[in-house]
């Protein structure tokens, strides 16, 4: 494949400002999962793009922040691991926030001290809600910290701009065969795609003190063999007795819009009707156990 391109982008930040939006709308399609709470996205997650003359493998990072667990020391450690393997390096911001002490926190003690002298992109997210002038006072703050071989104001969730972030990407990646058939979107294994998919439910619906002690386990999926009906059994694990009454909710209504919505998700995820078995159950701080916080937030899976 003459002039073929092909690299790693690492997308890095703080929590909560769009790096998994912003991947699944470079790639087309929801391969890691989103909502407003912070620290949805647990461990790495690969999202491919194939284009004519290139294949881009973007990597969505947990946010970085202070970890008071375990499980968030395992968070931090894959995103911090992310800035040495990148081909690009994407730092993304919110210009909502503006340039935050977390923001210049990474720029100072992780961009500064990668090795790679790979490219280095600031992206500015959420471009559309702040004006022209905030837009240019946070390039300039930020660049004054780093010198970003390009700054990019975007909106990861209308898509505004990302046609030229992509294309600025591509040009930055260097020559090389394709990493993955061109139909591979993603490295998730399916029964970790099933499991993302009804915590994103859950991370919608429930309270602030309840969705980071949330976990979910697949216990079983297969098609029956005698129709187009698919049988999906999955565990809901949390901390607190009282977090498993918010989760199954008064009379159980709760437990039944996260099963219906993750059912809705998932049939279009797997393309036939599924049967889905939900239950709740305790693990006491599992999130302060080294091997629960492994296996419950996914980090043992094989990619």
């Amino acid at each position: 494949m003459e002039n073929h391109r092909s690299g790693f982008i690492s997308i890095v930040g703080r929590p909560n400002v769009g790096k998994s939006t912003l991947m699944n709308r470079l790639v087309g399609s929801v391969v890691s999962i989103t909502s407003h709470k912070p620290q949805t996205t647990r461990n790495r997650v690969l999202g491919v793009l194939t284009r004519p003359e290139a294949q881009l493998v973007f990597v969505d990072t947990p946010g970085i922040h202070q970890p008071k667990s375990a499980l968030g020391e395992m968070m931090v450690k894959e995103a911090r691991s992310a800035f040495g393997d990148a081909d690009v390096l994407v730092l993304m911001i919110s210009a909502d926030d503006g340039l935050t002490t977390a923001d210049c926190e990474i720029i100072n003690h992780r961009i500064h001290k990668k090795t790679q002298k790979n490219p280095v992109y600031l992206v500015i997210n959420k471009s559309d809600a702040v004006n022209k002038t905030d837009i240019l006072g946070i390039t300039q703050k930020a660049n004054e910290l780093f010198s970003f071989d390009e700054t990019v104001p975007i909106s990861a969730k209308r898509g505004d701009n990302t046609d030229v972030l992509l294309d600025l990407i591509e040009k930055a990646l260097p020559a090389g065969p394709r990493f993955f058939p061109p139909e591979y979107i993603t490295d998730q294994p399916e029964r970790v795609m099933w499991g993302e998919f009804i915590r994103a439910r859950a991370l919608l619906h429930l309270r602030d003190e309840v969705p980071h002690g949330v976990a979910v386990e697949i216990l079983s999926g297969a098609k029956r063999p005698d129709r187009d009906l698919f049988d999906i059994e999955a565990t809901i694990y949390c901390e607190k007795p009282t977090h498993k009454g918010i989760i199954i909710g008064r009379g159980g209504e709760m437990m039944k819009r996260i099963g219906a919505e993750s059912r809705h998700d998932l049939e279009r995820l797997i393309g036939m009707p599924v049967n889905l078995n939900l239950w709740v159950k305790v693990k006491k701080d599992w999130r302060d156990n080294q091997f629960l916080a492994r296996t419950l937030g996914g980090f043992n899976m094989e990619k």
